[in-house]
């Protein structure tokens, strides 16, 4: 037995011994076709007014879905053109592109293929220099995604990296054995190629990048440093709470994180008047911190608005969460592209119209910079028959054409329209007064002229019933005060008496009042200045 146990194990070694190693080949270089040079920063001045994003409302567009200007069912960058004066009529000041980069995936484009070319089917680099001007020419600013945690697997630089020898190896993570760090759906973050295994948090098709490698930074540094030179007015940077993993259990928020945005913020202060807005939605606080990104989207805050609409009343957290906003500058949503942040808006309110004026009420007049998902304006739908992610980013629905919703001309097109196309478009909400439209419309118009509502602080002022959510927003030359009803019955509310008396700068409905007190009738919103 003990000699049929050792001409085993020979055969064993002698098998193990013998099998062929996988041969990578000679080192490759794809990546010499692209463009790393440096950047010398000359083009710093800023062809919009001073502070700029600090008093915008932005529209996020995912240009893939807004405007089909070429008839080949995409969405472009001239297509966006044609709409920006739709975009300033509205009362938007800035718009945040979803990934607008040469990418692998050919629909969200989240990985990049390359950092300083153009997605071919939104349009050249020349177009794209075109809507930079178009949109500086009607004072709106733009802000693209920057995808820094990640690449696409087909980006030349990882396609290098596999190779052991590559002086690429080095920039993304590779170990030669499979580490099983789980993350929140406890999907392994390690994968499998024949070189080793590379982590990669997102999809085997995202490999992060290494961020601890100073030449990484430098590419990153640089490349930001092209588009600003081009005129862009800052980024919107995706997915930093995954910059640096430090194992089990240390996949999201490490300390260091903040250092790489720091070093990014100085890049951009390089030029005048930029802005920068980072995603942690595990910790927007403390990433939206000046010592961090310096501004974030507040993903608690988003479901506090949410729920005060819906429900008619403030939300037992909503002024607390207000308050804890580090600064004015943090983002404010109500949702957006992901389906983490929440369904389309009408689906969150049932499609009743009265609480989702509330719910875009509040996003347009608490402290933040707000953003609006494209077609959140005018109730857009969910995609038909789409499920997670893609349900949320249909063709924009500008008529209620049930075989193209005015988006394209073309027969077949990227993904269906909207499931509500026919009832929620923009062609029929713009003759009606009394539209979706009309009222972000009024809303947003109201806040471009009140200072106070743009920058100022905040003070909850109790009303004693539960449907009123009054505050006041003083920026220190002036105070506005308002008051929503969120409820389906008229409540009397009182004005604060000190100061100067108040001037009515705004009501959506017939609201009456006479000295400090008025009648708030149901859903509505009212707005004092003084």
């Amino acid at each position: 037995m003990r000699f049929l146990f050792v001409v085993l194990s020979s055969i064993i070694l002698i098998s193990c011994a013998s099998a062929p190693k996988f041969d990578p080949g000679p080192v490759t270089d794809y990546s010499a076709k692209l463009d790393m040079s440096p950047i010398t920063p000359t083009n710093r001045a800023s062809a919009l007014p001073k502070d700029w994003y600090k008093k915008a409302v932005f529209m996020e567009i995912y240009v893939r879905g807004y405007r089909d200007s070429d008839k080949n069912g995409r969405g472009d960058f001239n297509g966006l053109i044609e709409k920006l004066d739709y975009l300033q009529n509205l009362g938007i000041t800035g718009i945040w592109l979803m990934p607008m980069m040469d990418s692998q995936d050919d629909d969200h484009g989240y990985a990049v293929k390359d950092y300083r070319a153009t997605e071919t089917a939104y349009g050249t680099m020349e177009e794209f220099k075109t809507l930079l001007d178009e949109a500086h020419k009607r004072g709106i600013g733009i802000i693209i995604d920057y995808v820094i945690n990640h690449s696409a697997a087909l980006n030349p630089l990882f396609k290098d990296s596999r190779h052991p020898q590559s002086d690429k190896r080095d920039w993304y993570i590779w170990s030669d054995t499979n580490k099983l760090w789980p993350r929140w759906d406890r999907q392994n973050t390690w994968h499998k190629a024949n070189t080793g295994y590379y982590y990669g948090i997102f999809w085997n098709q995202m490999p992060d990048f290494n961020l601890t490698n100073e030449a990484v930074m430098q590419f990153h540094e640089n490349n930001l440093r092209f588009w600003l030179e081009m005129g862009v007015d800052g980024f919107r940077f995706d997915a930093v709470g995954h910059l640096i993993e430090n194992g089990v259990g240390k996949l999201t928020s490490q300390p260091e994180n903040h250092a790489i945005l720091q070093r990014l913020m100085s890049v951009i202060n390089e030029y005048d008047n930029r802005y920068m807005v980072c995603e942690d939605p595990n910790d927007s606080l403390r990433v939206g911190r000046k010592d961090s990104c310096g501004s974030a989207f507040n993903f608690g805050l988003h479901k506090e608005l949410i729920r005060t609409a819906r429900s008619g009343k403030a939300s037992n957290q909503l002024t607390s969460s207000i308050q804890s906003i580090p600064h004015n500058e943090m983002a404010v949503i109500l949702a957006n592209h992901d389906s983490f942040a929440g369904d389309r808006i009408i689906r969150q309110m049932a499609g009743d119209l009265n609480k989702y004026k509330m719910a875009a009420a509040l996003l347009l007049t608490v402290p933040g910079i707000p953003f609006i998902y494209y077609g959140e304006e005018i109730g857009l739908g969910h995609t038909k028959g789409g499920v997670g992610d893609h349900a949320l980013r249909s063709p924009m629905s500008w008529n209620g054409n049930p075989d193209n919703g005015g988006f394209t001309e073309a027969r077949r097109f990227f993904r269906p329209l909207a499931d509500n196309v026919e009832a929620f478009n923009v062609a029929d909400q713009l003759e009606d007064p009394d539209s979706l439209y009309n009222f972000y419309r009024s809303i947003i118009q109201m806040r471009n002229k009140t200072p106070a509502l743009q920058t100022g602080s905040f003070e909850n002022i109790s009303q004693g019933t539960p449907n009123l959510y009054s505050f006041i927003r003083d920026n220190g030359d002036q105070q506005a005060f308002v008051v929503m009803n969120l409820g389906d019955t008229a409540s009397q509310a009182t004005l604060p008496k000190e100061g100067e008396p108040w001037r009515l700068s705004f009501s959506s409905a017939n609201s009456t009042h006479s000295g400090n007190a008025f009648t708030a009738d149901p859903y509505s919103v009212t707005v004092f200045t003084r």
